[in-house]
C-alpha cells in the first residue's frame, strides 16, 4: 500500500508499525526525524521525502555510482542502504559539501576542469572524489597501490592511476573520465 508523503518531511501523521518505523538522520548537518517504510532506500528518501536531488536514481543496483553519498564520513551507493538501518547516521550529499554557500574545492575544481557533460553522475562523482581523498589520507590502500605502501597510518599518495582505481565504482556515461580525474588530482595534491 502506497503512503503519502509530504515533501522535504517525514510522511504526515504516518504512525511507526510493523511496516514503518521512525529514524533520525543526520543530512547535511540538519537532525531529520522520519516515519518510513521499512523497504525504503536511503537514495529514495533523500530524494523524494527531503527533496535532496542530487543523488541520482541510476542503476539501482550499486553498480553506476550516480547515488554516491558520504555514510558517517565513508562513501556508500544510496541505492543499496535501507533508511531504517541507516537510525542516527550522518549523510553528506552533494548539497551538503558547500561551505556556507561556497562551493567544496571539488565543485570548483569539476567546473573549472570542465569534468562534466550532461551532469547527471556529477555529484555522485564529487561525493565519492571526496569520501576517496579521505580514505587516502587516512592510509587506505587500493588495488594499485604498491605492497608496502603506505606505511601504515601514512596517507596513500594519489596519481591519476590510483584516483582511476578508487573511483572505478562510479561510471561516466559522457565518457568525462579525463578531466575528472584531473579536477580530483587537483584538490587531492
Amino acid at each position: 500500500m502506497e503512503t503519502p508523503r509530504t515533501k522535504g518531511g517525514p510522511d504526515a501523521g504516518q504512525p511507526a508499525s510493523d511496516e514503518h518505523s521512525t529514524l533520525t538522520l543526520h543530512v547535511n548537518g540538519t537532525e531529520r526525524t522520519l516515519t518510513l517504510d521499512h523497504r525504503t532506500t536511503l537514495l529514495d528518501t533523500l530524494r523524494e521525502h527531503l527533496g535532496l536531488t542530487g543523488a541520482k536514481k541510476g542503476c539501482d543496483h550499486g553498480q553506476c555510482g550516480s547515488c554516491t553519498v558520504l555514510v558517517d564520513g565513508r562513501r556508500a551507493n544510496s541505492c543499496l542502504l535501507l533508511a531504517v538501518a541507516q537510525d542516527g547516521a550522518r549523510v553528506t550529499t552533494a548539497e551538503g559539501l558547500t561551505d556556507g554557500g561556497r562551493p567544496h574545492p571539488l565543485q570548483e575544481a569539476f567546473l573549472e576542469r570542465d569534468a562534466l557533460q550532461c551532469g547527471y553522475c556529477t555529484p555522485g562523482q564529487i561525493c565519492s572524489a571526496a569520501g576517496m581523498i579521505t580514505e587516502a589520507a587516512d592510509g587506505f590502500p587500493s588495488h594499485v597501490t604498491p605492497p608496502g605502501a603506505p606505511a601504515e597510518g601514512a596517507p596513500a599518495a594519489l596519481d591519476a592511476d590510483e584516483v582511476r582505481e578508487r573511483m572505478s565504482g562510479n561510471l561516466c556515461r559522457c565518457g568525462a573520465y579525463p578531466r575528472i580525474v584531473e579536477a580530483i588530482l587537483d584538490v587531492a595534491l
